[in-house]
């Protein structure tokens, strides 16, 4: 985890940059202070070398200059070797050292020279002892002429060990790696800090950016120093503020875009690549919705086929695709353009428009004066031909023109009746609806409408039934006007079902509203039908019978009434196999 990070780099960094110098450095000095040593001792040996050659010189008695010689070599820890004319006159040799024979340096070629009076010789390196095979430690041999006189084989050798170079070498190597020791640790510990002291910024924007990752884009990093480090501390700041600006822009179109989708009146379905949804609005919801009520499909996740089969030929074909649908007995106006990334199809919108209620009023502008013509025309022709059989003294007898009387007063209630839910139906579109809320406790309200149609169902043979859940709270409506909206359906309910056939009748409830529902297994609504079941004069029964009675106006004022108490009323039917009237009011 050190190494991975940039602390660990930059402290690996300079250690490794420290010690590759101190190491570079350390072998130039050893190296130049063995040279150093091992200079000084020469220098040393010639000189001694020199002053005893020349005691021995200066003093014409040889035993007068062999005691001033042993004086002054008497503090010198230095082996020494005089000869004179070939004959050794002075061999000192310190305790624990190594006497070499006087033929080692007639056998030397370097250390020969001496004797011919020509140089001083210096020489470094083994030597072997008397009478033995036996090898001394290396040696440094510092060899001077004698020229007292001109005779040869006269000189005078000063030797000693080299451990005595080694040991002044070795306590320099020491005081060398305690210094570069010393310096590593001091090198690792400045590294360390100073890395620290780097990365610490660095760190603050790594935690910065993880606070912009999360969407916390007013994080800001302080500007300690005025350096590279401190100027990208700058940037990162001016980036952060410009994200905050582009993603507060964003979020806003998002917006918009969201609440322009949510506001349209058509239905607009987005889809990716693979064909699969993105994005949807309510519209496109109610119809994805029918579609999976109308097929029985229970995966929510899927489109219609029909769908599908256009996106594949919008992306295939890389233009627009039309399509018209009709589901649940609405027809639907399909739209798909495919959406492009650069010069790649990236997936297609849908743009999906509910074309039922141009059709319906095309169709109620064909079929309105056919219906009221209908409905007015039966009772005004029994209203004058009856009267016309009174005028005509048809009806002889008092109870013939009673009856006939009877009959013109029931038609003309039929149309009191008719004009009565017509103004009603007018007053409630124009806003007049005087309605005259109260609190009303909804399981007695309920029970109170179901029971009416007890006896109904009894003689119809028809099994009604009444669901509910416990925790109904109360509600607030105009009682008589909901009275009104059950009673029809739950009539309506009655008079298309069957002998052994069941009508339930369902109260619920979610977090706003309370849920209606009135169900069948009926015979059922067309699917053509089912768009203009609220609609005035409509009827599924084409032939006009009135068998079953009704005017075509009852579900017209529910939708109505429904609409006033701010709430909604909706059909769903399969033909011979039921109906479902539902409707919701708000819980206040």
């Amino acid at each position: 985890m050190l190494w991975r990070s940039v602390v660990g780099k930059l402290w690996f960094t300079f250690l490794l940059l420290v010690t590759v110098v101190l190491t570079i450095l350390m072998v130039m000095l050893l190296r130049s202070f063995e040279k150093f040593h091992i200079q000084e001792a020469e220098s040393q040996l010639v000189h001694h070398a020199n002053m005893i050659a020349n005691i021995y010189d200066g003093y014409t008695d040889q035993d007068e200059a062999l005691m001033r010689i042993g004086q002054y070599t008497e503090l010198l820890e230095i082996n020494i070797i005089l000869v004179n004319q070939g004959k050794k006159v002075m061999d000192k040799v310190e305790p624990g050292s190594w006497n070499l024979p006087l033929e080692v340096f007639y056998q030397n070629e370097r250390l020969s020279q001496v004797f011919e009076g020509q140089s001083v010789v210096i020489e470094e390196g083994k030597f072997m002892l008397d009478d033995s095979n036996y090898t001394a430690p290396e040696l440094m041999v510092a060899g001077v002429p004698l020229r007292t006189n001109e005779v040869d084989n006269s000189a005078v050798f000063l030797y000693q060990s080299l451990d005595v170079i080694e040991e002044t070498s070795r306590e320099t190597k020491g005081i060398i790696y305690l210094s570069a020791g010393i310096a590593i640790v001091l090198t690792t510990i400045f590294a360390f800090f100073l890395s620290t002291r780097i990365t610490a910024p660095l760190r603050r924007m790594r935690e910065a950016a993880l606070e912009l990752a999360r969407g916390k884009f007013e994080s800001k990093i302080p500007i300690v120093s005025h350096d590279e480090i401190g100027l990208l501390g700058m940037a990162f700041n001016r980036m952060a503020r410009d994200l905050n600006v582009s993603m507060t822009e964003l979020n806003q179109e998002k917006e918009q875009l969201s609440r322009i989708l949510i506001s349209m009146a058509d239905g607009v379905i987005t889809f990716n690549r693979q064909g699969e949804v993105m994005i949807t609005n309510p519209p496109a919801e109610r119809f994805l919705e029918s579609w999976l009520y109308e097929d029985g499909v229970i995966n929510q996740e899927m489109t219609p086929v029909e769908l599908n089969n256009l996106f594949q030929k919008v992306v295939a074909g890389e233009k627009e695709q039309q399509l018209e649908m009709n589901i649940q007995g609405r027809s639907w106006a399909i739209l798909m353009t495919p959406l492009y990334d650069a010069d790649q199809i990236r997936g297609a919108v849908a743009v999906i428009r509910d074309m039922t209620e141009e059709r319906q009023y095309d169709k109620l502008r064909k079929d309105f004066i056919a219906n009221v013509s209908h409905e007015l025309r039966t009772p005004i022709s029994m209203l004058q031909g009856y009267s016309e059989a009174i005028i005509d003294d048809i009806a002889e007898s008092h109870e013939e023109k009673k009856e006939l009387a009877r009959i013109i007063y029931d038609e003309s209630l039929r149309m009191g009746r008719l004009v009565n839910e017509l103004l009603d139906i007018a007053r409630m579109e124009a806003g007049y609806v005087d309605l005259q809320k109260d609190e009303m406790d909804i399981h007695t309200f309920i029970q109170k409408v179901v029971r009416k149609f007890n006896g109904l169902a009894k003689d119809e043979e028809i099994s009604l039934n009444l669901e509910t859940i416990a925790d109904l709270p109360t509600g607030y409506f105009d009682p008589d006007r909901i009275e009104q909206v059950l009673t029809n359906l739950i009539h309506n309910a009655l008079r298309h079902t069957p002998k052994g056939g069941r009508v339930t009748v369902k109260v619920n409830r979610d977090e706003n509203y309370f849920l209606f529902d009135v169900d069948d297994n009926g015979s059922g609504i067309a699917e053509q039908d089912l768009p203009y079941v609220f609609e005035r004069f409509y009827k599924a029964d084409k032939a006009r019978t009135r068998a079953k009675g009704g005017t075509g106006l009852g579900l017209a004022i529910a939708k109505n009434i429904i609409d006033s108490h701010k709430g909604e009323i909706t059909v769903r039917s399969k033909l011979n196999e039921g109906t479902c009237f539902s409707f919701k009011l708000p819980i206040i």
